[in-house]
């Protein structure tokens, strides 16, 4: 046999082990991409835990347990994933796969300062932080001592808690910072956090260049249920996350963040900043990161407060993911939040200070001084990552209030009182290119609405039930979408978006009554059409709607993971800056 045929049957026979692979309902369509002969390491889901399901006998090495989400991550020759899926044990197979990273008037547009006024600062609430690291500083210390506030810190990456990469130091002082590096008497601003009084538990998950795997985010948020009783963690935030691959039902992260959630923990997710993806033409819509798209997670976009304390001049940035989610559809964002050109706490020693020193702040940005300096203690960084920790502390302040608050029960009350107020559309400026990129106000760019932590706290309207994101659906006789609701969902069910109707919502019958969780205003598509061909994609109308509610695409009976990837290729070069395309990252510079 010549070398020309030998090469010849290798090709065919390893497209063939990829098409079995691909094929089979129990394995991710992203290991089909692999070349037979390499090893992989995946996480296997049991349908009874406790079995290896012959992995070792085909050659795979197990690295160790993931109990919370009754799986194990093992090193895995690609060649035997087909035969491990035959596997009646088996319950699904997916690559460990990487994440990434995704205070000046934040506290004031959110509403936080006025809570602040009335002794509610989130004491007693632990936070989990599951991210870089947290670093030290006198903004998280309890004041008048040495004792710090991060109560908890282990690792389940690189060896050590410290922040390497700069990342979770600036989202830990957007929930919890107190201020104290910028309160002297000659001070002019004072930036704190959320809830600067709150606890912080520090799970690190994500390396010095801010990448981390999906088994590390599994250990932590374990680390984080064993550890609820011991220091009151009542919230995880993941200020990171990945491309959705797969269905949530199946998605690791989306299991272990369930597990949290059914825990008593109140999850919250940052959306990711690929709202100016439009890479098939779809505006930036279908690029929700996972576990964003889970419908039982709180997922955040960002809004810019223009740099005023005023709400009513803010507006949705560009960058911000939008909604519905691929393959699963669900409704998201849920809430928007204050996370453009964000001041927080600066580590000088992380990577994205040293990459970019020019984002500190000048002391004359919170000192009554002509000093000219840059501070040694803030910096300033945008993106849905730094959007989710100011819903993150809105929870704790709820939560210090009333305790007895489930899950749920905060997720709804967020939303039912979450600001409905936008304009219909605006336009911002990327100041590195000078492209302008247009955005419009509908559900699936600002969910439920502009977080409002006051109005929160004097919400005590009663729910039951859970409050699932809903299901998005099509209607192609009508061109409309409606909106499938769980039937244990707080806003009922049957209520309709789509023809004959601005907003149907899925209140209708439900205890706060029709339009309370999503309003009647935020969703309205262009001039009162119904979402639909004429309504949602301007100059982009037919190859947009075909892109993420056409057949074969995101939306359509072939939602497959090529489709997705197609949505969330990333076109966000100038605003990333560090990190793998495709993933949530900071926005460096932000936008005008």
């Amino acid at each position: 046999m010549t070398r020309k045929s030998l090469k010849f049957i290798s090709t065919f026979l390893s497209i063939c082990l990829a098409q079995a692979i691909a094929g089979s309902p129990k394995i991710a369509r992203d290991l089909g991409d692999l070349q037979p002969g390499t090893k992989v390491d995946v996480i296997i889901q049991f349908v009874n835990p406790g079995s290896d399901a012959g992995a070792p006998g085909m050659g795979g090495v197990k690295k160790e347990e993931l109990p919370l989400i009754g799986a194990a991550l093992y090193t895995m020759p690609v060649n035997a994933l087909d035969a491990l899926a035959k596997n009646p044990n088996v319950r699904y197979v997916s690559p460990d796969r990487p994440v990434f990273r995704t205070l000046d008037y934040s506290a004031e547009a959110s509403g936080a300062s006025i809570a602040r006024t009335y002794g509610w600062d989130g004491k007693g609430i632990g936070v989990a932080i599951i991210d870089s690291g947290i670093g030290t500083s006198f903004d998280l210390l309890v004041p008048g001592t040495q004792t710090s506030r991060v109560v908890y810190s282990a690792t389940f990456t690189t060896k050590g808690t410290a922040d390497e990469f700069g990342h979770g130091t600036h989202v830990a002082g957007i929930v919890a910072g107190n201020g104290a590096a910028s309160s002297p008497l000659f001070a002019s601003r004072t930036f704190r956090g959320i809830a600067p009084a709150a606890n912080l538990i520090n799970l690190r998950v994500l390396d010095k260049n801010g990448a981390g795997t999906d088994s590390a985010v599994i250990k932590a948020i374990d680390a984080a249920i064993k550890l609820k009783k011991t220091h009151n963690i009542r919230v995880i935030n993941l200020s990171l996350g990945r491309q959705v691959m797969e269905s949530y039902v199946n998605d690791p992260l989306c299991l272990a963040a369930e597990k949290a959630w059914k825990a008593g923990i109140v999850v919250v997710v940052a959306a990711g900043n690929e709202g100016r993806n439009n890479s098939v033409g779809n505006d930036g819509y279908a690029t929700i990161a996972s576990p964003a798209n889970d419908p039982y997670v709180i997922t955040v976009g960002a809004m810019k407060t223009v740099s005023t304390a005023s709400r009513g001049d803010d507006l949705i940035a560009s960058y911000s993911s939008k909604g519905p989610t691929a393959i699963d559809h669900i409704a998201k964002p849920d809430l928007v939040a204050p996370g453009n050109r964000t001041i927080s706490l600066a580590n000088l020693t992380g990577l994205l200070y040293s990459s970019y020193p020019g984002n500190l702040v000048p002391y004359t940005d919170y000192l009554k001084t002509s000093y000219t300096a840059y501070s040694r203690s803030y910096y300033k960084l945008s993106g849905t990552s730094m959007a989710t920790p100011v819903v993150s502390g809105a929870v704790a302040l709820l939560l210090q209030k009333q305790p007895s608050l489930t899950p749920d029960q905060v997720k709804a009350r967020l939303m039912k009182t979450a600001t409905k107020t936008f304009p219909s559309y605006s336009v911002a400026t990327d100041p590195v290119t000078g492209q302008s990129y247009r955005s419009q106000y509908d559900i699936f760019t600002v969910g439920a609405g502009y977080v409002d932590v006051w109005a929160a706290l004097n919400n005590a309207d009663p729910t039951s039930g859970n409050a699932l994101s809903p299901k998005a659906q099509f209607e192609t006789s009508t061109q409309g979408v409606s909106l499938l609701c769980d039937s244990g969902a707080v806003w009922g069910t049957g209520a309709v978006w789509g023809t004959g109707a601005v907003w149907g919502t899925c209140a209708t019958g439900a205890v706060w009554g029709t339009g309370a969780v999503w309003g009647t205003q935020v969703l309205v598509a262009g001039t009162g059409a119904v979402w639909g061909t004429g309504a949602v994609w301007g100059t982009q109308t037919a190859s947009g709607f075909g892109a993420v509610w056409g057949t074969g695409a995101v939306w359509g009976t072939q939602t497959s993971t090529d489709s997705a990837k197609v949505n969330y290729t990333s076109s966000m070069v100038s605003l990333t800056g560090i990190g793998t395309p495709g993933a949530i990252s900071v926005a460096i510079y932000g936008e005008n």
